[in-house]
């Protein structure tokens, strides 16, 4: 008997059952796991690294509540190694080493160890540099999970000796499932609560999570206990949306809505609204949001919405984001208001956007043909033999300044991406393209 009064197993069950629905539901095998089936599925590449017992260390990137640190979990199990799990928050270097001597002994043993890094990037350079040896040495496996991505935050040192798997977020379909699986879990879930729920009720709480897990149980399980205040065995839509509402005032910290708001202030530029899109950014700033994340999507509205019609609204951006830098709130937020304000009332065009989206879209779908020869460099002899550069115009050298010659591959001579709309200084580009026409088609007729 403990001084406590319970056993140490009869309190880790009376605190799994007092613990967060979301945290209940946690999948414990591969088969109940849901989702990433890009990664997971049958032949796939986690799948196969996970039956194989590949000891290799890896990285999660995804967005918040898509399993990242289940999967971690799931692979310890499978791979029946301990696993010790980490905050990047709250631990430093005197914690980091300690483990890594345990996890050391542990090996010596014929232990293994999975050490799990929730939040890894928010490790600084030293403290990820500690991991180095362990890794290498294969004292223990690292799995680290990061909403940011890792060719930013993760040192390349340490990257190089991970595999990085992305995740996404869960679609609606699946969030659904998964509610509807907890409300009939009686050992888990909320089985023994005898509710049920209609499909608008779960639609609702899927759409409102985003594609994120945990959001949507947390607010099931708010949504349950209302029903249960009401005295009602159906989970109805307007039950769901009093308790989304709820749940704002309960979970979310900064009492916002983070991507909804980014969303609504990219959308009210895209509009030339400034007095929406002031307003919009005072929400954000004004709640602590990072003023810095809110720099670098001023900055991305610039290149995709403004764009030629107005070029210097990248620079005018950037510069914002400078003083942002350097001054710090509340005196930066000002330079990220006349940021914004310039680029509501600027002319809109989003011609570069589909442009490139479109050079994407032909990279992917064509064969990568080699460049040809015209265009290509010639300063050995054998290159000229090979007719490298052969037939090349320079262009300084002909009339116009525009010489009659395809630059494109084969597959693709002829295709125009970038088509310039007729807004701000965008009007002056088409007009200079329409005549560069004009110029080859003469040459041509020539």
């Amino acid at each position: 008997m403990s001084l406590f009064g319970t056993e140490p197993m009869a309190a880790a069950a009376a605190y799994a059952r007092q613990a967060p629905l979301a945290e209940r539901m946690r999948p414990r095998t591969l088969a109940e796991y849901t989702g990433q089936e890009h990664l997971l599925g049958p032949g796939k590449p986690l799948r196969l690294a996970i039956e194989r017992d590949d000891a290799a260390s890896m990285i999660f990137w995804g967005p918040p509540g898509v399993g990242k640190t289940t999967l971690a979990k799931i692979i310890a199990q499978v791979t029946e190694a301990s696993f010790i799990e980490f905050s990047a928050v709250l631990s430093g270097i005197k914690e980091i080493k300690q483990v890594m001597v345990e996890a050391e002994k542990a090996a010596g043993f014929g232990s293994r160890t999975i050490l799990f890094v929730d939040e890894i990037h928010r490790f600084n350079k030293a403290q990820q540099d500690a991991f180095l040896p362990y890794v290498e040495r294969g004292t223990i496996r690292l799995i680290g999970a990061t909403t940011e991505n890792p060719s930013f935050e993760i040192n390349a040192a340490l990257l190089s000796r991970c595999r990085v798997y992305t995740l996404v977020a869960l679609t609606e379909k699946q969030i659904i499932a998964l509610l509807a699986r907890a409300l009939a879990d009686s050992e888990h879930g909320l089985g023994g609560m005898g509710l049920e729920a209609d499909d608008e009720a779960l639609a609702t709480i899927a759409s409102y999570s985003s594609g994120d897990a945990r959001n949507a149980l947390n607010a099931l399980e708010v949504a349950a206990s209302l029903a249960e205040g009401h005295g009602e065995k159906l989970l109805t839509k307007a039950l769901a949306a009093e308790a989304l509402q709820r749940r704002v005032l309960l979970y979310d910290k900064k009492g916002e809505q983070h991507y909804d708001i980014i969303s609504a202030l990219h959308k009210s530029v895209r509009n030339s609204d400034a007095d929406a899109a002031l307003y919009w950014l005072g929400r954000m700033l004004e709640a602590g949001e990072d003023p810095m994340y809110v720099a670098r999507r001023v900055v991305r509205m610039a290149v995709e919405d403004i764009g030629l019609a107005a070029p210097e609204a990248l620079n005018l951006c950037l510069s914002a984001r400078d003083a942002m830098h350097f001054l710090g709130q509340p005196e930066g937020g000002l330079a990220l208001a006349q940021a914004v304000v310039y680029l509501a009332l600027a002319p809109k065009s989003n011609a570069v956007y589909a442009a490139y989206n479109a050079v994407r879209a032909d990279i992917e779908a064509t064969a990568a043909e080699p460049v040809p020869l015209h265009l290509r460099n010639a300063p050995t002899k054998l290159m000229k033999e090979l007719d490298y550069g052969k037939d090349y115009q320079y262009a300084h050298d002909v009339e116009g300044r525009v010489a009659d010659m395809e630059c494109l591959p084969k597959s693709l001579a002829g295709r125009r991406y970038y088509q310039p709309t007729n807004e701000g200084r965008e009007k002056l580009l088409a007009q200079r393209m329409d005549e560069i026409a004009r110029i080859k088609a003469e040459k041509r007729r020539g």
